[in-house]
């Protein structure tokens, strides 16, 4: 098949996931066209059969702002025209589906279909501002085939956005060879904790929906009286607060802030613990590539993360801003080496089990079929 992704190109979750889909659908046989205002990080240029289509949006003095999703439907009208493609898959509600749908609709003869993959704040924020309410759950409906990356989400939309919306589970899934144990390494364990301190880790682009700050009072009180160091790797607009706030703690020199790194697995396969206590995770691929290393997490039980970590041997998990409880998990496991290793082997296998690649390109493909085939 001939495919369209749309994803956003930056270091998110829905992007990562785009990208790993599109190189391995191009890996099975399928001819995939990226079209985005910037190349996807995680996209390989090289893997054979992936091609990459630049959106390029004018700025004119009548638009306060650029209309990025007019942009992006006529370059993927063109891409259509120009490559007969069968499928657009559009990561994220607004504005990728709209498009999608925009430029399937421009097509008409070529008997395009639209594939809507929701990632989470595409519904939770986006879907849920009245601004977008509408428009959103139009999207939904024109798309040929919606799916969602958990349950959760997938009630999540239908409590948003009307509960006739029909939203198939795929979950995300992680490259087990690059995210494993193997990818640690001693001299790395030694830059950032030089006299053998615990090293703990926490990943994300420093949303408020993060709560990048709850990460930080959280080791501070789980590493208190104990020899320990923090990774934050990533920035964002909360980042300046949590800087402020490790020097308020005291924590600040046993802090490393490492900005965005594309490759993580080094990093945290050299840590101990990881850190996730966000205010809403709609799968928690963070979570996922930490177990995936041999991490076990702490994280919030909010959204789909219980569908990812099992609370008590994966992982432990605790209500939003529950600080205590939160920090009590990070600190059992940090005080005992072999029930740490213990919630490692268990995630790892946790996710050899159940977010493998192969299975979820596999429901992938299947979805594509279903769509040429008359199949629901």
């Amino acid at each position: 098949m001939k495919i369209a992704i749309v994803c956003h190109p930056t270091h998110g979750g829905s992007g990562v996931i785009a990208s790993e889909l599109g190189m391995r659908l191009a890996k099975n046989g399928h001819e995939i066209h990226f079209v985005s205002h910037e190349r996807p990080f995680r996209l390989d240029p090289l893997t054979l059969g992936v091609h990459y289509h630049r959106v390029n949006v004018s700025s004119y003095p009548l638009f306060r702002y650029p209309p990025y999703a007019l942009a992006l439907a006529n370059q993927l009208s063109r891409v259509i025209q120009d490559h007969d493609i069968d499928i657009i898959h559009a990561h994220y509600a607004i504005p990728h589906s709209l498009a999608a749908i925009l430029a399937r609709n421009m097509n008409a003869d070529h008997g395009v279909k639209v594939v809507t993959t929701l990632h989470g704040t595409d519904i939770t924020l986006v879907g849920a501002d009245p601004s977008y309410t509408d428009i959103t759950r139009w999207a939904m409906e024109e798309s040929d085939r919606v799916t969602g990356v958990s349950d959760w989400l997938a009630h999540e939309t239908h409590h948003e956005l009307g509960s006739h919306l029909q939203v198939e589970t795929i979950p995300n899934a992680v490259d087990t060879e690059a995210f494993s144990a193997s990818r640690g390494c001693d001299q790395l364990r030694a830059r950032f904790a030089p006299e053998g301190e615990l090293l703990l880790a926490h990943v994300s682009n420093f949303r408020p929906v993060k709560r990048t700050g709850d990460v930080i009072r959280i080791f501070a009180k789980a590493t208190a009286g104990l020899s320990a160091r923090l990774l934050m790797i990533g920035d964002g607009p909360d980042r300046a607060a949590a800087e402020s706030l490790a020097k308020e703690l005291g924590v600040w020199d046993r802090v490393h802030w490492l900005g965005i790194i594309d490759d993580t697995a080094p990093l945290l396969a050299s840590s101990d613990l990881f850190l996730l206590p966000s205010e809403n995770e709609s799968f928690g691929l963070a979570a996922l590539e930490a177990m995936a290393c041999g991490l076990p997490v702490i994280a919030t039980a909010s959204g789909g993360m219980p569908e990812v970590i099992v609370d008590g041997e994966t992982g432990f998990l605790a209500p939003v801003g529950d600080i205590e409880a939160l920090s009590r998990g990070a600190r059992t496991l940090l005080e005992a080496a072999e029930r740490r290793s213990l919630f490692a082997s268990t995630g790892r296998q946790r996710v050899e089990d159940q977010f493998r690649w192969d299975p979820v390109i596999s429901q992938y493909e299947e979805l594509y079929g279903q769509l040429f085939s008359g199949g629901s």
